[in-house]
């Protein structure tokens, strides 16, 4: 039924309803009272006609979704029905002097059982005829753990929209006192969290969601582990507060993603000590295109700085992030540099121009195996290019200067990670004679969805058909969040005295083909018809990465997930003469190497 045929049929069921109920009323007292003539029943009933509809109009009865009905709707019905009522008692005492109290209670009453009854009818109705229609199709047997507001709205969303193809079964509760309580079509809290295995076998389940959006990631782990049988599809609902307000349906249903698994809880940040140096401030954002500089651009944005300079060499990347900030209206500037951190003077030049008050130093060569095959390209990115970087911080008096590095900087074997734990030695060795300037690095491992990670090649493999590709079957890698470890990066910067190495704490390594297990499972599919394959270790990879070496560690964090490795003081003449080595030597990886190995140098 259309809109307009639906808005005809409401508007005559309510005026025959309207018209009649004063009649009947009448009727009803007319064998104890008889002092209403029919021309004054029929004015009456013509004013409670016409305030009726004014009122429905005003309410919004006529273009309500009533298959929908609930309280509120209800609601809607009662004041519309006692606003009519009382503005007809109102003109009847004007027009005809005398009271009509009984006939417009009893009216009163007529119309929220007639016209409440006639828009309940419409839910049963189209709730019946769905029932009828959709019990030859199979749905999913589903599962819903949280039997709160959430799981309750999401059931009777399940109910009332036949598209989703789910059937709400049982529900899963920590709540003792929702145990054996009865939801919405008579679903049941059959059990608490460690229940969930057993009721899967029990009722057959194809569906387990999670109506708890608000879970943190190990009780997520935790669920996902007891949901975890072939067959059965694990999804969580969004958020309530998002659901309420209308931003997203109820039906927005997610997929658990492993990137949910493998994140942690976010950090509380010190936004007080943040922004205080932050707020009102030029920030210069090096590898701004990039995944960790894009992100820091977007986490510094709410600590209110003057202005960002986004420098990259990339103008596609540049442009994109550019995009991004500019279209938040938050009153601060954003600057796009394209400039490579290679060439001395255009980073001078930019520097003199901008005066930055912090530098986060993002732009850098990643790729292990590529940089194998390239060791003159790392050298001159991860290496010179910091080191010009962080020389025009000192020259133009920048007060930080944050230097993103990695996990495989730790005792390397390969160019990549040798270039960055040069690069890491450069700062701490210009810190000691840049009086001026903070120069400090954090160290961190994997990032979950960057350009490179394993994740996203998994993603493609697995929507190719497979097989993925793992290197061993020993390999293990720490993963964080870009969003997460954008946010320590900062914190680390603010807290930063010189010199310091900061290590994040990346929690526990993960095997990389328990990660290929778990996104196959996660992808709706078998292991064995996805197929793992072991490609070998490649060039320069280590099969454990660490965070940091013995004689570097300081057992107690600082900050809350932050490390501080012991303050090393490296002479920067002895660097800057292995950096012109390597400029003029062909056999860099192990000039390399041997120059990161060197025990020599003093540790404080």
């Amino acid at each position: 039924m259309g809109a307009k045929e639906r808005y005809i049929l409401l508007l005559i069921i309510d005026s025959l309803i309207v018209t009649f109920s004063v009649f009947i009323g009448y009727y009803i007292l007319a064998p104890f009272f008889l002092q209403y003539t029919m021309p004054v029943l029929i004015t009456t009933s013509i004013i409670l006609l016409i305030s009726h509809h004014v009122f429905a109009y005003v309410f919004n009865l006529y273009h309500r979704a009533w298959e929908y009905a609930s309280v509120r709707e209800l609601m809607s019905i009662a004041q519309a029905v006692t606003a009519s009522i009382i503005t007809t008692y109102i003109l009847n005492i004007l027009l005809f002097q005398t009271t009509f109290t009984r006939l417009m209670i009893i009216t009163w009453m007529m119309h929220l059982i007639l016209i409440g009854g006639s828009r309940l009818s419409w839910r049963v109705a189209r709730h019946h005829l769905i029932g009828k229609q959709s019990s030859d199709q199979e749905k999913l047997r589903t599962l819903i753990v949280g039997a709160g507001k959430g799981g309750s709205i999401l059931i009777k969303q399940m109910l009332d929209t036949p598209a989703m193809n789910m059937l709400p079964v049982v529900a899963v509760d920590d709540d003792s006192t929702k145990q054996r309580m009865e939801l919405a079509g008579g679903v049941r809290v059959e059990g608490k969290r460690e229940d969930i295995e057993k009721l899967i076998k029990k009722y057959d389940i194809r569906k387990v969601v999670i109506a708890i959006p608000s879970l943190s990631k190990t009780e997520l782990n935790e669920i996902y582990e007891l949901s975890n049988h072939e067959s059965v599809e694990v999804m969580i609902m969004p958020n309530i507060d998002d659901v309420m307000s209308g931003k997203v349906e109820v039906n927005a249903l997610k997929k658990v993603e492993v990137e949910d698994l493998l994140g942690r809880e976010p950090v509380k940040l010190d936004t007080a000590g943040i922004e205080e140096q932050v707020r009102d401030r030029t920030i210069l954002v090096t590898g701004a295109g990039g995944s960790i500089g894009s992100e820091i651009v977007r986490q510094i944005t709410k600590f209110q700085p003057r202005e960002i300079v986004l420098l990259g060499h990339g103008e596609n990347s540049i442009y994109t992030i550019l995009e991004e900030m500019t279209g938040r209206n938050n009153n601060i500037e954003y600057i796009p540099i394209i400039a490579d951190v290679q060439d001395r003077q255009r980073m001078f030049e930019v520097f003199e121009t901008y005066k930055p008050n912090i530098v986060y130093h993002a732009a850098a060569h990643k790729h292990v195996p590529l940089m194998e095959y390239n060791p003159k390209e790392a050298v001159k990115n991860n290496i010179i290019g910091t080191k010009n970087t962080a020389e025009a911080a000192c020259e133009y008096k920048t007060e930080k200067f944050v230097l993103i590095s990695t996990d495989k900087a730790v005792n390397p074997p390969n160019v990549m990670g040798a270039s960055k734990r040069v690069a890491e030695m450069v700062v701490q060795g210009l810190n000691q004679n840049c009086k001026e300037t903070t120069l400090v690095a954090v160290r961190f491992g994997n990032v979950l969805g960057s350009r490179g990670s394993v994740i996203p090649k998994f993603r493609k493999q697995i929507e190719a058909g497979g097989p993925i590709t793992v290197t061993d079957e020993r390999m293990t890698r720490y993963f964080m969040t870009i969003p997460e470890a954008s946010r320590l990066v900062i914190q680390a910067g603010a807290i930063a005295e010189g010199g310091e190495v900061f290590v994040l704490d990346m929690g526990e390594p993960v095997k990389i083909v328990n990660l290929a297990r778990n996104m196959i499972k996660l992808s709706g599919y078998k292991e064995d018809e996805i197929g793992i394959k072991f490609s070998g270790v490649r060039p320069g990879e280590k099969l454990f990465e660490e965070l940091l070496s013995e004689d570097e560690i300081h057992p107690n964090q600082v900050y809350t997930k932050i490390y501080r490795g012991k303050t090393v003081s490296y002479p920067i003449i002895e660097i800057e003469k292995t950096i012109k080595q390597l400029e003029n030597n062909n056999n860099i990886k192990e000039l390399l190497l041997d120059f990161v190995n060197r025990k020599e140098y003093t540790k404080n």
